[in-house]
C-alpha cells in the first residue's frame, strides 16, 4: 500500500512540474512566433494549469475508470472555486474585473447548466459522443472569443504586439521543455490514475470519492500555486482568471474529449456534486454582479463551504 501511496505522490509531482514546464516552453514558443502575449495568457496559462486534469481524465476514460474521469473534473472545479478563490481572498481581497464579470463568469455558469442538462436531462446518466462534440465545439468557440477580445484589447492599448523577453532562449530549448513537460503530465497522469484506483480498492473507497478528493486536489495544485502567488502579488486578474479559465477548460475540453474517447456513464450521486459546482459558480457570479470584489469574509465562507462539502462526500461514501 505504501508503494501505491509513494507512486501517487510521484505522479502528482510530475503533473505539477510537467505543467509548469509545458506552460513555460509553450509561452516562449508563442512569443517567438509573435503571438500576442495577452492571447498566451488567456489560453496557455489556464489550459496549462489544467493539463493535469486533462491527463488524468483522459487516462481514466481510456482505462474504463469513468468515475475518476468525471469526479476529477467536478472535484477540481469545486476545489478551484471554493478553496483556491477562498484562500486567495483571505490573503488579499480579490477584485473581479469588468470583462470577467460580463463574459467569463456567466459563460462558466452557463456551461455548468449545459453539463447538467446533458448529464441528467437529455441523456440521463451518460455523456454521449454527440454531447461531446457539442462541448468541443463550445471550447473552440470560447477560445476564438478569447483571441478576438485579446487582439481588440491590445489594439486599444496601442502597445506593440510582442514584448521582447529580457533573456532569449534558443527555440530548440523551448521546444524540448514543452515536449518534456507534456511527457511529464502524461506519465504523471497515468501514475495518479493507476495508483489512486489501487488505493481506493485497498481502503474500500469508491473511485468516485478518490476522483473528487485525492485526485482532484492533486491535479489542482498548479491552479492553487498560481492563484495564491498571484494574490500575494495583488495580480487579481491572474488569480481569478486562472480559476475561471481552468474551470471552463475542464468542462468543455476535458469532459468533451474524454466522452469522445468513451461515452461517460454517471452515478446519480454525481448530480449532487454537479449542483455544488453550479452553486459555487453562482456565488462567484453574484459577488461579481453585486460587490465586484471577493472580500476576506466571503473568502472565509468559501473555505468553510468546501470543508463542509468535503465532509459530506466522505460521509456519503
Amino acid at each position: 500500500m505504501w508503494v501505491h501511496s509513494l507512486l501517487l505522490l510521484v505522479g502528482m509531482g510530475l503533473l505539477v512540474v510537467g505543467a509548469d514546464w509545458f506552460v513555460g516552453g509553450a509561452s516562449r514558443i508563442a512569443k517567438a512566433l509573435k503571438v500576442p502575449p495577452l492571447v498566451v495568457g488567456l489560453t496557455l496559462v489556464s489550459m496549462g494549469t489544467s493539463a493535469p486534469e486533462a491527463s488524468v481524465s483522459l487516462q481514466g476514460a481510456i482505462g474504463g475508470l469513468q468515475d475518476i474521469a468525471v469526479g476529477n473534473v467536478v472535484g477540481s472545479n469545486v476545489f478551484n472555486t471554493l478553496l483556491i478563490l477562498g484562500l486567495s481572498a483571505l490573503i488579499a481581497p480579490l477584485a473581479i474585473g469588468r470583462d470577467m464579470r460580463r463574459y467569463d463568469v456567466p459563460i462558466m455558469v452557463a456551461l455548468y447548466g449545459a453539463l447538467l442538462l446533458f448529464a441528467f436531462g437529455i441523456t440521463p446518466l451518460i455523456l454521449d459522443r454527440v454531447e461531446s462534440v457539442v462541448l468541443l465545439t463550445l471550447f473552440v468557440g470560447y477560445t476564438a472569443f478569447l483571441i478576438v477580445r485579446a487582439v481588440r484589447q491590445r489594439q486599444k492599448a496601442s502597445e506593440p504586439l510582442v514584448a521582447q523577453p529580457e533573456k532569449r532562449r534558443p527555440i530548440w530549448l523551448s521546444i524540448l521543455m514543452t515536449v518534456a513537460g507534456l511527457a511529464g503530465v502524461i506519465f504523471g497522469g497515468d501514475l495518479v490514475v493507476d495508483n489512486a484506483a489501487s488505493l481506493a480498492k485497498a481502503f474500500g473507497m469508491s473511485e468516485a470519492l478518490v476522483g473528487l478528493t485525492i485526485v482532484a486536489v492533486g491535479t489542482s495544485l498548479p491552479e492553487l500555486v498560481t492563484s495564491i502567488v498571484a494574490s500575494v502579488k495583488k495580480e487579481n486578474d491572474i488569480a481569478v482568471g486562472n480559476v475561471v479559465g481552468s474551470n471552463i477548460f475542464n468542462v468543455v475540453f476535458i469532459l468533451g474529449l474524454s466522452s469522445t474517447i468513451c461515452p461517460l456513464t454517471l452515478d446519480f450521486s454525481t448530480l449532487v456534486d454537479m449542483l455544488v459546482m453550479l452553486g459555487a459558480g453562482l456565488i462567484i457570479l453574484a459577488v461579481g454582479l453585486f460587490s465586484e470584489k471577493l472580500h476576506r469574509p466571503t473568502g472565509a465562507a468559501l473555505v468553510l463551504l468546501y470543508i463542509g462539502y468535503l465532509t459530506f462526500i466522505i460521509i456519503r461514501n
